[in-house]
């Protein structure tokens, strides 16, 4: 599994494209102004400050895993800085996020899988007016979460705690719309489709979905093709690491391979 992971990754930088190889005006102002800002920001000092914290605690918690699980640690008990280490995004990839949301400047944010929270923190910070509901499968990770929503002083985040097939339709339910969806738990084909279908009533021109791991397994790879292909979805992104999934109506219908 990790030799055809590497193997994906080749091949997606061989046939990626940077800014200059996008036709599409919508997406390569995307690429030139949101994606490819690698500008330090304020925001992210304190963020990142945590996220050393973190990587130095030893402390030791029951890990539920209701997912498909890690490629790295397998084991039920785990220290945070294990945690840290293997599960967070990269700054990089964390930062990412962070300027997608602000660029998309969203009312309503869904996380699903909170994990320690550093995401998280990125989307209170890059959308502070902003509601946000994330859930997180297990009740000790969730409580590091939580504590670093404290420590961090955000004020925005709701902290859902459970299965994602119970919690997730009801917090869309409750949803008037959903403006931003970021999917990162649960790396299986039928998971990933089902929260793909149960976001769509909900989901409007300016929504953006992403999904996380996208090249995780054969069958993340077959949902990720799968959503492509769904009639209501304009435009899609592949940064290898994620996938930007927008639905602009009157937008001819191009999937893109971005260089990350």
């Amino acid at each position: 599994m990790v030799l055809q992971f590497f193997s994906d990754y080749l091949k997606h930088r061989l046939t990626a494209k940077s800014r200059h190889g996008t036709h599409s005006p919508f997406v390569y102002k995307l690429v030139d102004e949101v994606i490819y800002d690698f500008n330090s920001k304020t925001e992210y000092i304190g963020i990142e400050e945590q996220r050393k914290k973190l990587l130095n605690d030893d402390t030791v918690i029951s890990v539920t895993d209701l997912g498909a699980g890690s490629h790295l640690n397998k084991n039920r008990t785990k220290k945070i800085k294990e945690i840290a280490k293997n599960a967070l995004k990269t700054p990089r990839l964390a930062q990412l996020i962070y300027r997608l949301a602000k660029n998309s400047q969203p009312a309503t944010l869904l996380e699903l899988g909170t994990c320690l929270g550093i995401t998280t923190a990125y989307l209170s910070r890059a959308a502070p007016e902003a509601d946000i509901v994330t859930i997180e499968g297990c009740p000790e990770t969730a409580k590091k979460a939580y504590n670093n929503f404290q420590d961090l002083e955000l004020e925005n985040i709701e902290l859902q705690v459970g299965n994602f097939d119970e919690l997730l339709p009801r917090v869309i339910e409750e949803s008037t719309q959903l403006d931003f969806v970021y999917i990162d738990g649960n790396h299986r084909k039928d998971a990933t489709l089902n929260y793909f279908k149960w976001c769509l009533p909900k989901v409007h021109e300016n929504s953006l979905l992403i999904f996380d791991d996208i090249y995780w397994s054969k069958g993340m790879k077959e949902a990720w093709e799968e959503i492509k292909s769904h009639p209501d979805v304009t435009v899609t992104i592949d940064l290898f690491w994620i996938g930007l999934v927008y639905f602009k109506k009157g937008q001819v219908k191009e999937h893109f391979k971005i260089k990350f």
